[in-house]
């Protein structure tokens, strides 16, 4: 029998427990109704209310518990109330990106029937698009530690935008990639490069770089956009938009922003994919005035939990991983399709337990 996978879990704060619980069942589910053993769990204390405890925002030896996962699962962290003396919130998440170099953050967009829908628009309903976020660099370089920052006194604070080569190179094969497979599945596999080159040094270099990788992509669809006209296009005309590649500030925007697109930040699933390392979390706050009251929408922890799946079938060459993780996929789709997923979040009538029951009849 196939030995369990291993996975390093952080639940961290608010609602990220019950969120990250009801992930992992399903996934143990999926994964059981496929033949496979249920993940085995290393549960890793990190967060706001760690720090508001210890002082540390992850426990002594979590970092290393959380390499040695063949994936990681964070449930949310931070919480308004808890904060550095800089006025910064806790986030060791941060941190671990920068670690374990997850330099691909996948934001999947994806509309699904009788969710809300904010535009007008017929195509709307049609969404399918993934931004994809450089993870560790850009303007966030700054905030992944701590002391990078040029503080001057009470007078000015400098952070940096940091683009290295090395890094916006694998980012970019890996948007080449991505839009190769979305190809093959029917979609455009257009990979668009966002930024901002006509203003920043920075910028004009990620083009650069994207173009110099492209002419290993021979057959690949390239197209180009400012950040500033993406936003207005996201809202004017999402649906011709397929794969976006972008530095970090602009992603951590542009993802939110077409998180509302479909629904709202309940929907938001992210896998951050490194050279050999994964994490996975659903991209939304840890929403603290809901904890404890059954009221969360798990479905960006579950759909996350699903790419966690496809991530595992990949590392570990077996496509049972795969077919678990389509279930959980087929489950989200045909229980909006049939009025059986009405999460709070959306004016429905389920909180997270319901809207598990309901999931996991289908799976």
């Amino acid at each position: 029998m196939t030995e369990a996978a291993h996975i390093a879990v952080i639940p961290g704060d608010g609602i990220g427990v019950e969120v990250t619980e009801a992930a992992l069942h399903l996934a143990d589910r999926a994964l059981a109704r496929v033949g496979l053993p249920a993940l085995r769990r290393d549960v890793i204390a990190a967060g706001a209310e760690y720090y508001k405890k210890t002082g540390q925002d992850i426990e002594p030896d979590g970092e290393a518990r959380a390499g040695r996962g063949e994936a990681i699962f964070l449930g949310a962290i931070g919480l308004p109330s808890v904060r550095h003396a800089d006025g910064t919130e806790i986030s060791p998440h941060l941190r671990l990106r920068d670690l374990f170099q997850l330099y691909a953050g996948v934001r999947p967009v994806k509309a699904y029937p009788n969710a809300p829908q904010r535009l007008a628009d017929p195509r709307a309903a049609g969404l399918d698009l993934v931004i994809l976020r450089e993870s560790t660099e850009g303007l966030f370089y700054s905030a992944a530690v701590h002391g990078r920052a040029e503080v001057f006194g009470d007078e000015a604070v400098h952070d940096i935008m940091r683009i290295s080569r090395t890094t916006t190179e694998k980012l970019h094969r890996f948007g080449f990639r991505l839009a190769e497979k979305r190809r093959a599945r029917g979609r455009p596999g257009v990979l668009t490069c966002v930024d901002k080159a006509n203003v920043f040094t920075s910028q004009a270099f990620f083009r650069k770089i994207y173009d110099e990788v492209a002419g290993d992509f021979p057959d690949a669809k390239r197209a180009y956009a400012y950040v500033d006209a993406m936003a207005l296009d996201l809202v004017r005309k999402p649906w011709e938009a397929d794969v976006l590649v972008m530095e970090n500030i602009f992603g951590d925007i542009l993802s939110d922003l077409a998180g509302g697109l479909v629904g709202g930040m309940g929907m938001a699933a992210c896998g951050e994919y490194g050279d050999d390392h994964a994490l996975f979390q659903p991209a939304h706050g840890s929403a603290p005035d809901i904890m404890g009251q059954d009221k969360a929408n798990p479905l960006a922890a579950v759909l996350s939990g699903a790419m966690m799946l496809e991530w595992l079938g990949e590392r570990r060459d077996e496509p049972a991983y795969d077919g678990a993780a389509r279930l959980i996929e087929a489950a989200v789709e045909r229980g909006f399709a049939e009025g059986e997923l009405r999460p709070m979040e959306f004016g429905g009538d389920m909180g997270c337990r319901a809207m598990v029951a309901a999931l996991e009849a289908r799976i």
